[in-house]
C-alpha cells in the first residue's frame, strides 16, 4: 500500500489556524459594531435636522399667533374703551336733569301769595383724570382707571312773597317735601334759602313783599 506524504500540511495547518483565529473574528465585529453605530448617528442628526425645521416652522407658526393675539388685544381694549364711553354719554343722556320735569314738579308746589319769578339751572362738569394701567417687578398687572366726569346741578328759584315773608317757610317745605324733588336730591337739607330781602313796599302802593331765593343742590354724578 502506497504511503502519501503531504509536504504541505504544515501550512495549511497554519492558515487554518489564522482562519480560525478570534482575533481577526473580533476584529470584523468591530468593524460591523462601528458601521452600524455610524448609520445609528447619521439616522439620528436626519432627525435632528427634521426636527430642528419643523420646531422652526412651529415657532414661526407661533409668532405669528402671538402678534395677531397681541392685536386681538389691542383691539379689545380699544372696543372696550369705546363701549365704555358710550355708555358714558348714554348714562349722561338719560340721567340729564329734564326741565320738563322740574317745570312739572313746579306746577305742583305752589303756595298762596308766592310768585316764581326765574327760574336758573347751573350745570357744571369737573373732568377726573384716569390713570393707565401698571406692570410691577412681580409681572403682576394692576388694572387703570377711566377717566370720569363729575357732574354739579345747582337749581335756583328767585320768587316773591307777598305776605311780607310768612308764606316763605312754607314754600321751601313744600319744595322739599314734593315727590320729585324729594326722589331727585335724596335729602330735604338740599333744599336751602339763599337770601331773603328786608320788607319791601310797591311804587304804587300796598302789602309790602319780600324777594326770596330757594336753591336745590342735586347730588354729584360721576360718569
Amino acid at each position: 500500500m502506497p504511503i502519501r506524504i503531504n509536504l504541505l500540511a504544515e501550512a495549511q495547518a497554519l492558515e487554518e489556524m489564522r482562519r480560525r483565529d478570534p482575533v481577526k473574528r473580533f476584529i470584523w465585529v468591530g468593524v460591523f459594531v462601528v458601521v452600524l453605530v455610524l448609520v445609528w448617528s447619521s439616522s439620528l442628526q436626519l432627525r435632528a435636522l427634521i426636527a430642528k425645521g419643523e420646531l422652526n416652522r412651529v415657532d414661526g407658526q407661533l409668532s405669528a399667533l402671538t402678534n395677531e393675539y397681541q392685536e386681538v388685544l389691542a383691539n379689545q381694549q380699544k372696543l372696550a374703551d369705546i363701549e365704555n364711553r358710550l355708555a358714558s354719554l348714554q348714562r349722561l343722556a338719560t340721567n340729564r336733569i329734564l326741565h320738563g320735569s322740574v317745570l312739572n314738579a313746579l306746577q305742583h308746589t305752589y303756595v298762596p301769595e308766592v310768585e316764581v319769578m326765574r327760574i336758573r339751572t347751573e350745570i357744571s362738569h369737573a373732568l377726573n383724570e384716569g390713570t393707565k394701567p401698571k406692570t410691577n417687578a412681580n409681572k403682576s398687572v394692576t388694572p387703570g382707571k377711566p377717566a370720569s366726569v363729575t357732574e354739579h346741578v345747582l337749581l335756583t328759584l328767585e320768587a316773591k312773597d307777598n305776605s311780607a315773608g310768612d308764606q316763605v317757610p312754607k314754600y321751601k317745605q313744600a319744595v322739599a317735601e314734593y315727590p320729585y324733588f324729594r326722589e331727585m336730591l335724596k335729602d330735604t337739607n338740599d333744599v336751602k334759602l339763599a337770601s331773603l330781602s328786608p320788607p319791601q313796599f310797591p311804587a304804587q302802593g300796598g302789602k309790602p313783599f319780600v324777594l326770596f331765593t330757594v336753591e336745590c343742590r342735586y347730588p354729584e354724578l360721576t360718569r
